[in-house]
């Protein structure tokens, strides 16, 4: 065990602490998580925890404290709630109590491969599994680096503690994630899923970079060796993780990045993908990353560890999280240069939308703010069947500042650089059948390699959104047009019509932010 006692532990204010099990090993996080009865191990070597009765995360739940100077620039309503200074103080109280007199695991980490952007975050909690999910997730700094850490920010995990006066307190529930900018700490409570950690660190991640002029990004990247980066915008189930992990590719991360003047950086050290079907031939390097180090959650199982991927009973949002050196084609500094490509991945649960069309700068702009897709059951509290959503910049749950505020500088950084943008149809067709990962993949492949220029395109009415007549790949390319796989033609245009509705009253939010996200004229008209 690392006997390190790690620096200012008499700062956290917790009283009475037992043993503190500091940057533990994998080795070490397996025994605890076996010994402790947290975990199984699978036929693969992998650890197997259950997440209690959340298996996704708790949004209705987040707060931040309404404080200057942060409030004034956190964009307040439905996503960023605010609590104030009293009542996150109350729920301190609570979380350092129970952190109180009891064993801790403490894991130091860094948020930001770029040494110029990243944060040092510390995060504790009580259990095992927690700390091995931080292990995978985030960067692990050298044991030379832990001798100097000092924390820029501190994650208090006290999950087996609820907030039983939240209904005096005038709260959503018992649940509890808060976040304190100014003091640099946030507190969970009421809900096991480890995906409050990782998403935490990734909204303070929104709140810093963009006001140091650095663009962050729900999303995932990799890049040719020829050095030419692709990005992957998408929530969760779009497929980031899936189409970004490509063996002809090195890929930099799936989920979370930056980009600065240097180029594109992750946020983490490791991958988040969803097992729900999971299957060796179609997705065959995340399947054999999951092995030793690697950590299932809330998955089925035989008595001698045999998964069952296609057994939804517990929830659809079954997950692995792995080191990114389980995926043996990666970017060992998780690093790389400026985007060539840039892709949109929606999930349309209408069919109307074509497998993959090409943008113009206006549209990529009017398609980044609508971030129309859907969300996938499990992966929110409450979630258990597709819903039709806009969520600004893929992954409006996770911004703290005005979308506008991501916007421009995703504007100004395609103008810079000379990016080409897509929009990637991940979801279902006219028939109600799901894009296969095969066909998808084909589509990236043309974007990718410059082959889908090489074609003819038609257009989608009333969308105006120009899709390739034909492509590599694609075994039978009428697919390419939706038109193709609706039976009524007519049902086909009312479906169309009444999306487009809903893209123009989502658009109206925007339309107080003066001329320069005036891209209104870039989306369907009627």
């Amino acid at each position: 065990m690392n006997s390190r006692t790690p620096n200012g532990l008499d700062k956290l204010g917790l009283e009475n602490i037992g043993n503190v099990y500091y940057n533990l090993s994998y080795d070490e996080l397996q025994a605890h998580e076996v010994n402790k009865n947290e975990c199984k191990i699978s036929s693969t070597g992998t650890a197997m925890c259950d997440t209690g009765i959340f298996t996704g995360r708790s949004p209705k739940d987040k707060y931040f404290v309404d404080q200057e100077p942060s409030n004034k620039y956190i964009s307040w309503g439905k996503v960023n709630k605010k609590i104030d200074k009293e009542k996150f103080n109350t729920l301190f109280e609570l979380t350092k109590n129970q952190l109180s007199n009891s064993d801790v695991y403490i894991m130091d980490v860094y948020a930001g491969a770029s040494t110029a952007s990243r944060r040092s975050v510390r995060f504790i909690s009580q259990v095992a599994w927690q700390a091995h999910f931080v292990k995978n997730m985030f960067i692990r700094p050298t044991e030379e680096e832990l001798e100097n850490f000092e924390p820029d920010f501190v994650v208090y995990n006290a999950c087996k503690t609820v907030n039983e006066d939240y209904k005096a307190m005038d709260l959503n529930s018992d649940v509890y994630v808060c976040f304190d900018v100014e003091a640099n700490i946030s507190i969970i409570g009421g809900t096991w899923y480890g995906g409050e950690m990782k998403k935490g660190i990734f909204s303070m991640m929104n709140y810093w970079l963009p006001l140091e002029g650095k663009l962050s990004m729900h999303c995932s990247a990799n890049v040719g060796e020829e050095g030419d980066v692709a990005l992957f915008f998408g929530l969760s189930g779009t497929g980031k993780t899936t189409l970004s992990t490509d063996p002809h590719r090195a890929l930099i991360g799936d989920d979370e990045h930056g980009w600065d003047d240097n180029g594109v950086f992750n946020f983490e050290g490791g991958c988040y993908a969803k097992v729900i079907n999971l299957d060796e031939k179609s997705e065959p390097e995340i399947f054999g990353a999951i092995k030793k180090d690697a950590l299932l959650e809330n998955v089925v199982y035989d008595e001698v560890g045999n998964v069952d991927y296609d057994d939804v009973s517990k929830t659809q949002n079954t997950r692995v999280s792995y080191p990114i050196e389980h995926i043996v084609n990666h970017k060992e500094d998780l690093q790389a240069g400026h985007p060539k490509n840039i892709v949109f991945l929606s999930y349309d649960a209408f069919g109307v939308l074509p497998p993959v069309s090409k943008l113009t700068k206006e549209q990529a702009m009017y398609y980044f703010l609508s971030g129309y897709t859907a969300k996938v059951a499990g992966t929110e509290r409450g979630i258990t069947e597709p819903v039709t959503t806009f969520s600004a910049c893929f992954g409006e749950a996770f911004l703290p500042l005005h979308p506008t505020v991501y916007a421009k500088l995703l504007g100004e950084k395609i103008d810079k650089h000379n990016v080409n943008v897509y929009l990637v149809n991940t979801g279902l067709n006219g028939a109600g059948k799901r894009m296969s990962i095969k066909d998808t993949r084909a589509c990236i492949n043309g974007i990718l390699n410059g082959s889908i220029n090489d074609t003819e395109f038609d257009v989608l009415p009333i969308f105006d959104l120009h899709f390739p007549k034909t492509l590599e790949g694609i075994a039978d390319n009428s697919i390419l047009n939706p038109k193709s796989t609706w039976e009524d033609e007519s049902k086909m245009n009312e479906t169309l019509k009444n999306l487009a509705g809903e893209f123009i009253k989502n658009f109206d939010r925007y339309n107080d932010n003066g001329s320069e996200f005036d891209f209104s004229t870039a989306g369907p008209k009627l």
